[in-house]
Protein backbone atom coordinates (compact mmCIF):
# COMPACT_ATOMS: atom_id res chain seq x y z
CA UNK A 1 0.00 0.00 0.00
CA UNK A 2 1.33 3.39 -0.93
CA UNK A 3 2.79 5.40 1.91
CA UNK A 4 1.91 2.80 4.53
CA UNK A 5 4.36 0.76 6.55
CA UNK A 6 4.02 -3.04 6.67
CA UNK A 7 2.80 -4.41 10.00
CA UNK A 8 5.49 -4.65 12.67
CA UNK A 9 7.90 -2.18 11.05
CA UNK A 10 9.79 0.01 13.49
CA UNK A 11 8.27 3.48 13.91
CA UNK A 12 11.65 5.13 13.27
CA UNK A 13 11.50 4.09 9.59
CA UNK A 14 10.38 6.97 7.35
CA UNK A 15 8.35 5.98 4.30
CA UNK A 16 7.28 8.78 1.98
CA UNK A 17 3.58 8.72 1.17
CA UNK A 18 4.43 8.07 -2.52
CA UNK A 19 6.77 5.14 -1.82
CA UNK A 20 5.71 1.49 -2.12
CA UNK A 21 7.29 -0.73 0.55
CA UNK A 22 6.28 -4.40 0.60
CA UNK A 23 9.20 -5.78 2.63
CA UNK A 24 9.05 -5.96 6.41
CA UNK A 25 12.86 -6.21 6.57
CA UNK A 26 13.66 -2.50 6.80
CA UNK A 27 16.05 -1.48 9.57
CA UNK A 28 15.54 1.24 12.15
CA UNK A 29 15.93 4.90 11.12
CA UNK A 30 15.98 4.10 7.40
CA UNK A 31 14.36 6.63 5.05
CA UNK A 32 12.51 5.64 1.85
CA UNK A 33 11.68 8.55 -0.44
CA UNK A 34 9.03 9.19 -3.11
CA UNK A 35 8.47 6.71 -5.92
CA UNK A 36 10.81 4.14 -4.38
CA UNK A 37 9.70 0.50 -4.44
CA UNK A 38 11.07 -2.11 -2.02
CA UNK A 39 9.74 -5.57 -2.90
CA UNK A 40 8.79 -8.28 -0.46
CA UNK A 41 11.86 -10.38 0.39
CA UNK A 42 14.32 -7.50 0.02
CA UNK A 43 16.46 -6.72 3.09
CA UNK A 44 17.44 -3.13 3.93
CA UNK A 45 19.57 -2.36 7.00
CA UNK A 46 19.42 0.41 9.57
CA UNK A 47 20.06 4.10 8.91
CA UNK A 48 19.91 3.76 5.12
CA UNK A 49 18.68 6.42 2.73
CA UNK A 50 16.82 5.22 -0.39
CA UNK A 51 16.36 8.16 -2.75
CA UNK A 52 13.57 8.86 -5.21
CA UNK A 53 12.87 6.28 -7.93
CA UNK A 54 14.93 3.56 -6.23
CA UNK A 55 13.88 -0.04 -6.88
CA UNK A 56 14.99 -2.88 -4.57
CA UNK A 57 14.10 -6.33 -5.89
CA UNK A 58 13.27 -9.43 -3.85
CA UNK A 59 16.52 -11.14 -2.89
CA UNK A 60 18.60 -7.94 -2.78
CA UNK A 61 20.45 -7.27 0.48
CA UNK A 62 21.51 -3.84 1.69
CA UNK A 63 23.60 -3.37 4.84
CA UNK A 64 23.48 -0.60 7.46
CA UNK A 65 24.24 3.05 6.76
CA UNK A 66 23.98 2.73 2.96
CA UNK A 67 23.19 5.77 0.80
CA UNK A 68 21.30 4.91 -2.38
CA UNK A 69 20.89 8.06 -4.48
CA UNK A 70 18.07 8.64 -6.96
CA UNK A 71 17.26 6.38 -9.91
CA UNK A 72 19.00 3.15 -8.88
CA UNK A 73 17.75 -0.42 -9.24
CA UNK A 74 19.20 -3.05 -6.92
CA UNK A 75 18.43 -6.49 -8.33
CA UNK A 76 18.10 -9.96 -6.88
CA UNK A 77 21.51 -11.41 -5.87
CA UNK A 78 23.10 -7.98 -5.33
CA UNK A 79 24.58 -7.73 -1.83
CA UNK A 80 25.70 -4.38 -0.46
CA UNK A 81 27.70 -4.22 2.77
CA UNK A 82 27.57 -1.47 5.41
CA UNK A 83 28.37 2.20 4.74
CA UNK A 84 28.34 1.99 0.93
CA UNK A 85 27.62 5.06 -1.23
CA UNK A 86 25.77 4.52 -4.53
CA UNK A 87 25.87 7.63 -6.73
CA UNK A 88 22.87 8.87 -8.73
CA UNK A 89 21.74 6.63 -11.58
CA UNK A 90 24.53 4.08 -11.23
CA UNK A 91 23.55 0.68 -12.68
CA UNK A 92 23.78 -2.91 -11.45
CA UNK A 93 23.17 -5.83 -13.81
CA UNK A 94 22.43 -9.43 -12.87
CA UNK A 95 22.36 -11.30 -16.20
CA UNK A 96 25.37 -11.48 -18.54
CA UNK A 97 23.36 -12.77 -21.50
CA UNK A 98 19.78 -11.46 -21.25
CA UNK A 99 17.11 -12.24 -23.81
CA UNK A 100 13.53 -11.04 -23.44
CA UNK A 101 12.19 -14.44 -24.51
CA UNK A 102 14.38 -16.46 -22.10
CA UNK A 103 13.14 -16.30 -18.52
CA UNK A 104 15.77 -17.16 -15.90
CA UNK A 105 15.29 -18.00 -12.24
CA UNK A 106 17.40 -16.40 -9.51
CA UNK A 107 19.70 -19.44 -9.47
CA UNK A 108 20.89 -18.56 -13.00
CA UNK A 109 21.63 -14.92 -12.19
CA UNK A 110 25.14 -13.90 -11.16
CA UNK A 111 25.73 -12.46 -7.68
CA UNK A 112 27.39 -9.08 -7.20
CA UNK A 113 28.98 -8.05 -3.90
CA UNK A 114 29.88 -4.54 -2.81
CA UNK A 115 32.25 -4.39 0.17
CA UNK A 116 32.00 -2.25 3.28
CA UNK A 117 32.54 1.46 2.75
CA UNK A 118 32.82 1.26 -1.05
CA UNK A 119 31.78 4.15 -3.30
CA UNK A 120 30.24 3.84 -6.75
CA UNK A 121 30.09 7.14 -8.63
CA UNK A 122 27.19 8.58 -10.60
CA UNK A 123 26.32 6.78 -13.82
CA UNK A 124 28.78 3.92 -13.29
CA UNK A 125 27.82 0.44 -14.52
CA UNK A 126 28.62 -2.64 -12.44
CA UNK A 127 28.46 -5.80 -14.56
CA UNK A 128 27.17 -8.77 -12.60
CA UNK A 129 29.29 -11.51 -11.08
CA UNK A 130 31.97 -9.30 -9.59
CA UNK A 131 33.09 -8.20 -6.14
CA UNK A 132 34.07 -4.67 -5.14
CA UNK A 133 36.41 -4.83 -2.16
CA UNK A 134 36.12 -2.83 1.05
CA UNK A 135 36.49 0.92 0.50
CA UNK A 136 36.90 0.46 -3.26
CA UNK A 137 36.15 3.60 -5.28
CA UNK A 138 34.52 3.49 -8.73
CA UNK A 139 34.79 6.80 -10.60
CA UNK A 140 31.65 8.31 -12.13
CA UNK A 141 30.72 6.90 -15.53
CA UNK A 142 33.01 3.87 -15.28
CA UNK A 143 32.01 0.43 -16.57
CA UNK A 144 33.28 -2.22 -14.14
CA UNK A 145 33.70 -5.68 -15.71
CA UNK A 146 36.01 -7.35 -13.20
CA UNK A 147 36.67 -7.50 -9.46
CA UNK A 148 38.06 -4.40 -7.76
CA UNK A 149 40.48 -4.92 -4.84
CA UNK A 150 39.98 -3.40 -1.41
CA UNK A 151 40.79 0.34 -1.49
CA UNK A 152 41.21 0.14 -5.30
CA UNK A 153 40.40 3.17 -7.45
CA UNK A 154 39.02 2.29 -10.90
CA UNK A 155 38.17 4.58 -13.83
CA UNK A 156 37.10 4.34 -17.44
CA UNK A 157 35.35 2.00 -19.87
CA UNK A 158 36.27 -0.70 -19.25
CA UNK A 159 37.34 0.39 -15.77
CA UNK A 160 41.03 -0.01 -14.97
CA UNK A 161 42.80 0.10 -11.63
CA UNK A 162 44.56 3.48 -11.46
CA UNK A 163 45.55 3.65 -7.81
CA UNK A 164 44.34 3.24 -4.25
CA UNK A 165 42.30 5.38 -1.90
CA UNK A 166 42.04 5.72 1.86
CA UNK A 167 38.89 5.12 3.89
CA UNK A 168 38.46 8.91 3.76
CA UNK A 169 38.49 8.66 -0.10
CA UNK A 170 41.74 10.58 -0.57
CA UNK A 171 44.17 9.11 -3.12
CA UNK A 172 46.96 7.13 -1.46
CA UNK A 173 49.18 6.55 -4.46
CA UNK A 174 48.93 5.89 -8.21
CA UNK A 175 49.21 2.29 -9.38
CA UNK A 176 52.72 2.82 -10.83
CA UNK A 177 54.19 3.97 -7.52
CA UNK A 178 55.43 1.16 -5.26
CA UNK A 179 53.38 0.69 -2.12
CA UNK A 180 54.87 1.59 1.20
CA UNK A 181 54.14 -0.53 4.24
CA UNK A 182 52.07 0.60 6.05
CA UNK A 183 50.82 3.49 3.95
CA UNK A 184 49.52 6.49 5.89
CA UNK A 185 47.00 8.90 4.41
CA UNK A 186 48.33 12.46 4.30
CA UNK A 187 44.76 13.83 4.63
CA UNK A 188 43.42 11.96 7.66
CA UNK A 189 46.48 10.13 9.02
CA UNK A 190 44.86 6.67 8.80
CA UNK A 191 47.32 3.83 8.44
CA UNK A 192 46.01 1.71 5.57
CA UNK A 193 46.57 -2.03 5.01
CA UNK A 194 50.09 -3.00 4.04
CA UNK A 195 48.65 -5.45 1.49
CA UNK A 196 47.99 -2.58 -0.93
Amino acid sequence: MLGLRPNGMDESVFIHQLAFVESQSIGKATRVWAFAHVMIGAVVGEKCNLGEHVFVESGAKIGNGVTVKNGISIWDRVEIADDVFLGPHMIFTNDLRPRAFIKKGADLLLPTRVGKGATIGAGAVIVCGITLGEYAFVAAGSVVTRDVPAFGLVKGNPAKLTGYVCQCAETLFPIKTPAQSPLSCLQCGTSNPASL
